[in-house]
């Protein structure tokens, strides 16, 4: 079997090490968009609907930065190595 063909296997302490950080860094980002969006709608004089809708579009925002991590983690962190 050439390189190029050979069996690709799940290397185990990329995916713990990316996860894991993956998790710390959600932590953060959400609880940040939990927290920004009550503290933007007291500044905003928001109603509670306002605040949740705030809080939302802020929760999307996390989401896209954590995918945009765990891809760019993936790059430097590969999931899978040839045997």
């Amino acid at each position: 079997m050439t390189a190029s063909t050979a069996p690709r296997r799940i290397y185990w302490p990329s995916v713990i090490t990316v996860i894991s950080a993956a998790i710390l860094i959600g932590a953060e980002v959400f609880g940040a968009a939990f927290a920004g969006g009550w503290a933007l709608s007291i500044l905003f004089g928001l109603d509670t609907t306002g605040e949740h809708i705030l809080q939302v579009i802020l929760f999307l925002a996390g989401t896209a930065i954590m995918v945009a991590f765990v891809r760019a983690a993936q790059r430097i962190e590969p999931f899978t190595r040839r045997v």
